[in-house]
């Protein structure tokens, strides 16, 4: 008896989905487009952002009290003492560097950048984006680049990472500046700001190659690989086409 309810049951189901076939299969079309729209704007929502207050700015000594830009080269004071173009490219982001602890699965980052700038010799992962490395036992390991799209950028660098603390370190742009910068991490992870900077640090002057030129992303800038492989702060005081002993 119940063996043939079963297929009473199935054959008036066919019988429906045959008088209503289109209906049906435009049903099913918009169902599986709404479940990656639905699964994005999810994972968006487990975003969560924080500002400066939750990492340490590396490779500069100038207080932000003194600065123009927190994410500038040159305190405001030289704004008026040195030459227009030094001035100009001390507000690239070159050599510096934010640093944080998180137990996120997942690393984001939102990043606002001061002009844009393009050139036909230098990709724009170097010119304006933003490389992520994590420390491992002591060692610091790349893992991904923040790609840039324009003046406003977002990114996902890692997913589905365990949910272990880890120390990561960002390396800001190398010909473009920063005016704001923000880490993601999952909503219920947590971010910690490190006590410490290392109080060390060296001073590299120069022109093009020691601002970065023509590095594919940030991370390869000689002055942040010497920084990681030292494990010590390195200034970049490098000025494209500037440097005249200032």
């Amino acid at each position: 008896m119940q063996r043939e309810t079963n297929l009473n049951f199935i054959i008036i189901m066919i019988m429906i989905i045959k008088t209503h076939q289109t209906t049906f299969q435009h049903f099913l079309i918009l169902l599986f487009l709404s479940i990656p729209i639905f699964s994005i704007s999810q994972e968006q929502n487990n975003i969560k952002y924080f500002g400066k207050d939750f990492f340490i700015l590396e490779g500069t000594v100038i207080n932000d009290s003194l600065k123009e830009n927190r994410y500038d080269r040159l305190p405001l004071s030289y704004k008026e003492i040195v030459r227009k173009p030094v001035w100009e490219l001390s507000k690239s982001s070159a050599g510096m560097s934010i640093r944080f602890f998180s137990n996120s699965t997942s690393i984001s980052v939102k990043w606002t950048v001061l002009n844009n700038l393009r050139m036909n010799h230098m990709a724009e992962t170097g010119i304006k984006g933003v490389d992520l490395y994590f420390n491992n036992k002591g060692n610091w390991q790349y893992l991904n680049t923040a790609r840039p799209t324009g003046i406003e950028n977002e990114f996902k660098l890692m997913n589905n990472m365990s949910n272990e603390m880890r120390e990561f370190k960002m390396f800001l742009p190398l010909y473009d500046g920063i005016k704001s910068i923000e880490i993601g991490i999952d909503s219920n992870s947590v971010i910690e700001r490190p006590l410490h900077k290392n109080p060390r640090s060296i001073i590299f002057y120069g022109t093009s190659i020691t601002q970065g030129g023509c590095a594919s992303r940030p991370g390869m800038a000689h002055t942040n690989i010497i920084s990681r492989k030292l494990n010590m702060d390195c200034i970049n005081f490098g000025f494209s086409g500037n440097g005249m002993m200032e």
